[in-house]
């Protein structure tokens, strides 16, 4: 059979969105299979609506402060039903960014179906057989649902659900202390709703300790309860359910919220037929993300390693750059950002304090600086976080921001560790999603992008697809 394609994407979220678009974009025949919505988990059920959801609470907040700088504001009266609008208003504001029209604009023969990978260079999908010498596999993740006892028989939201719902929880009981679970629950509990939070262990556990601790008191001083303990059983109706903990206690809710991690999509797509090596959660990748059956990649959350949507698109980047050119990209973590958006924020680029201590001992140096000594800060009464750069000698580690806009502040760190200044590195550095620092990296990549994609660059891109075809 012959190829039908130049490269093969299953999967249109963030990661497959940007190996597709950029190989088309260089001018390759692309193929992009997605099985249900596009714009993958960021844009449908993470990123988008989560953040939408965090706006309104805030705009409540601000209310709920009543005279605040000789302003006098009314108490918040909170409408679900608008709350619900806005979220959804948000995805559909974004969705045509990553629509199937906007793709195939760029040159994507966009399939919507289910893939199953037949062979090494083979994808069956809607009763078509499509071949190309390259594959790319990015099905993305799901919530990761725990076995606990009763909970098969209990209804329970994820975050695939919880932003479908036409009716504010009474209260909320959160399994689960980490990104999704801090983030909502200062969310409904600012739009009114009580929330408990059951953690067996520290919240946000690869945060800076500092940072989170400033968070988890603030929730605290808003009314956030946390449980300290495991989730053993649940049992309930909806409306009335009731969690206990390995500790003994017991938390009964009107809604139960699992968000306890992810866990990647891996199974029905023909990976172990095809003798594919998986890991505990996730394909075995190397550094370029390549996985054990050649011609095969795996980007984004389906293979082991961080699941963040900007790591997806630096991973989809890369791939699409090694695939172009021919030549190989490995992924580098040590600048690596991400950031929870709580208020305040917590962010955090490279190690943090603890994880620099364990690796280099004393050589650590830590500077911490505290917000309630800057200007803005005290101009705008948000003192509360501090900046913490971790550094070994004057080479820097890492860094620790916990404060109002914090992950807007990660820019200059990521120049900083890996040591790179001009316009085209920062193009490609990897940023925090989303945050306001992201229009600095298009900005600096609007520079380079008619050099990147000029006629020159297309002519190889093709040059190597010829070549590649001939030699598979």
């Amino acid at each position: 059979m012959k190829f039908t394609h130049d490269v093969i994407v299953i999967g249109g979220g963030a990661a497959g969105l940007t190996a597709a678009g950029g190989c088309a974009l260089f001018g390759l025949d692309v193929a992009l299979i997605e099985g249900n919505k596009m714009g993958g988990e960021c844009l449908n059920n993470g990123c988008v609506p989560s953040k939408a959801i965090i706006t309104a609470a805030k705009r409540a907040q601000e209310a709920r402060e009543e005279k605040r700088y000789g302003v006098q504001l009314s108490p918040p009266k909170v409408e679900w039903a608008g709350v619900h609008k806005h979220i959804h208003d948000a995805i559909a504001h974004i969705e045509p960014h990553d629509s199937k029209e906007t793709f195939e604009e760029m040159g994507c023969e966009v399939i919507m179906g289910h893939a199953a990978i037949t062979g090494r260079q083979t994808v069956e999908v809607g009763g078509r057989t499509l071949k190309a010498p390259r594959i790319v596999i990015a099905t993305g993740s799901g919530p990761f649902v725990p076995p606990i006892d009763g909970l098969d028989t209990t209804p329970y939201l994820t975050n695939e659900n919880l932003f479908e719902l036409t009716e504010q929880p009474e209260h909320l009981v959160i399994i689960g202390g980490g990104v999704i679970g801090m983030e909502m629950a200062q969310s409904f509990r600012r739009l009114g709703s009580e929330v408990t939070v059951i953690e067996p262990g520290k919240p946000m556990g690869r945060d800076d300790r500092e940072s989170v601790q400033v968070v988890v008191d603030v929730m605290t001083e808003e009314g956030v309860r946390f449980v300290k303990g495991k989730a053993a059983k649940v049992e309930g109706t909806e409306g009335q359910i009731t969690v206990h903990t390995d500790g003994g206690e017991s938390v009964s809710g009107s809604h139960l919220l699992i968000a306890v991690g992810r866990k990647a999509r891996v199974t029905g797509y023909g990976l172990e037929e095809l003798g594919m090596e998986l890991g505990r959660n996730g394909i075995k990748v190397d550094d370029r993300r390549r996985t054990s059956v050649k011609g095969i990649y795996a980007i984004g959350d389906c293979r082991e390693g961080p699941r963040l949507t900007h790591v997806s698109g630096y991973e989809g980047s890369n791939v699409a750059l090694e695939i172009v050119t021919g030549i190989p990209t490995k992924v580098d973590w040590k600048a690596l950002p991400w950031c929870t958006y709580t208020e305040p924020e917590v962010a955090q680029i490279g190690m943090t304090e603890e994880e620099a201590r364990e690796k280099h001992g004393d050589k650590v140096t830590v500077i911490k600086e505290g917000f309630d000594h800057n200007e803005r800060a005290i101009a705008e009464d948000s003192t509360k976080g501090h900046l913490k750069v971790i550094l070994k000698g004057k080479k820097v580690l890492g860094a620790s921001i916990c404060g109002k806009n914090a992950g807007e502040l990660l820019l200059p760190f990521t120049q900083s560790i890996t040591g790179k200044s001009n316009t085209f590195a920062m193009g490609s550095a990897i940023i925090s999603y989303p945050t306001r620092s992201e229009i600095t990296k298009a900005a600096a990549f609007s520079a380079w992008e008619p050099t990147v994609f000029g006629s020159l660059p297309k002519k190889y891109a093709g040059f190597v697809a010829k070549m590649r075809k001939a030699f598979n």
